[in-house]
């Protein structure tokens, strides 16, 4: 097949959704399809190059940080993708491109298909303080952009009641992102972790709770902050918070106030070919956010044989397993309670290091590309159905 996939967000940005092109692309492309990309530059120039299209955009940090709008039309762009003629185009995104996308695939009579990644009510407060409005504004755009799709892929089962609980009437199917598992299964020399370690400056006899993702209000790292300053003397134990973002400095300062010295570590940003050491570095992976969608975080740390103890949420049913790679907390005393065990016990470290590391692999990337790929062939043939029947209605 020839598939064209449209994003407003493309590398050099790393995100989940950046993330999830990527291994599709590199996925499809394994399996025989032709897949090409139109996104949006990093400047007010349009690009073309390995087959990746980049349209001129600007900033528009003050709506969401790291957002772009599109501000070149692309119409040459536009018309080189129209000659190739794709048969199936794949939306990542509900603004900039996803117009571009929609135009696409009206143009050429072919299957759109649109992964709704974001759960926008959690990100409310970059742009609108009346959380009433926001659940119906966007309940309301979801709607109009859904409907102008022909199947919408739900990372999560999460995802999927959410749509619904918008009344979107569009077909949806649930797909769980898939990760390179490579990446985070290559083995790592012992050497290199325990250099890592002293340049962290974190006694050999700590365990490593790592925290590993973009510094962000929605995260809800202020809660581990805050759990973390009341249970921290009850062994040795180092909190490492890993990335940057816009949360960062508000973190520091909370930090600060809780008197929680040494016992925290933030690395800032970290080259994303040494974030896998991160991940392997660490003896249990926190979260307490409740915004994600696809979980990717969870994944890698699983994947790199790292259990995890994260907040309570619907997107990870069938990741985080109570018990079997981890654990889902509910309230600062289940937090504790768990955290008190797996510091207390090597042998249960032992047996969720390896549960962590066996439920990774039905997330690889891999099965991601064959159940979307699935989907775009059973589009194909709706689409070659409605067609034939309109030329005979004619």
């Amino acid at each position: 097949m020839k598939i064209l996939i449209t994003t407003d967000w493309y590398t050099p940005a790393v995100n989940g959704v950046v993330t999830s092109v990527l291994n599709l692309r590199r996925e499809l492309e394994a399996r025989g399809h032709e897949v090409r990309v139109l996104t949006l530059s990093q400047s007010p120039l349009s690009s073309r190059r390995d087959g990746v299209v980049r349209l001129g955009s600007i900033s528009a940090g003050l709506i969401y940080p790291g957002a772009r709008l599109r501000t070149a039309l692309g119409s040459r762009y536009v018309r080189d993708i129209l000659r190739w003629k794709p048969d199936i185009v794949h939306s990542q995104c509900e603004f900039s491109t996803f117009f571009l996308a929609r135009k696409i695939a009206e143009h050429l009579d072919v299957p759109l298909v649109h992964t709704y990644h974001t759960i926008y009510e959690d990100y409310t407060h970059y742009f609108s303080p009346i959380q009433k409005w926001s659940h119906q504004t966007i309940s309301v755009f979801s709607r109009w952009i859904t409907a102008r799709t022909d199947c919408v892929i739900a990372p999560t089962e999460k995802v999927r009641l959410l749509l619904e609980g918008y009344r979107v009437r569009t077909k949806i199917e649930v797909v769980p992102t898939g990760i390179d598992l490579r990446k985070f299964t290559a083995p790592i020399s012992q050497e290199r972790l325990t250099a890592l370690r002293r340049e962290l400056r974190i006694p050999e006899d700590h365990l490593i709770l790592t925290c590993i993702g973009r510094l962000a209000e929605e995260k809800n790292i202020q809660e581990l902050l805050d759990f973390w300053s009341r249970c921290r003397n009850d062994a040795p134990m180092t909190l490492l918070l890993v990335g940057d973002g816009p949360y960062r400095e508000t973190l520091e300062n909370q930090a600060r106030e809780l008197g929680l010295g040494d016992s925290v570590r933030f690395t800032g940003m970290v080259p994303p070919e040494q974030v896998a050491e991160y991940y392997r570095l660490g003896d249990l992976f926190l979260s307490g956010s409740t915004s994600e969608t696809q979980g990717l975080t969870y994944i890698e740390a699983l994947s790199s044989g790292t259990p995890a103890l994260c907040r309570a949420d619907p997107c990870l049913e069938g990741v985080v397993e109570d018990g079997v790679n981890g654990w889902q907390y509910r309230d600062e005393a289940d937090f504790r309670e768990k955290l008190d065990r797996f510091a207390a016990d090597p042998a249960l470290r032992q047996t969720l290091h390896q549960g962590a590391a066996d439920s990774a692999m039905k997330f690889s990337a891999q099965v991601f590309a064959q159940r979307v790929e699935k989907i775009y062939r059973e589009q194909l043939e709706l689409a070659a159905l409605r067609k034939d029947s309109r030329e005979r209605s004619a």
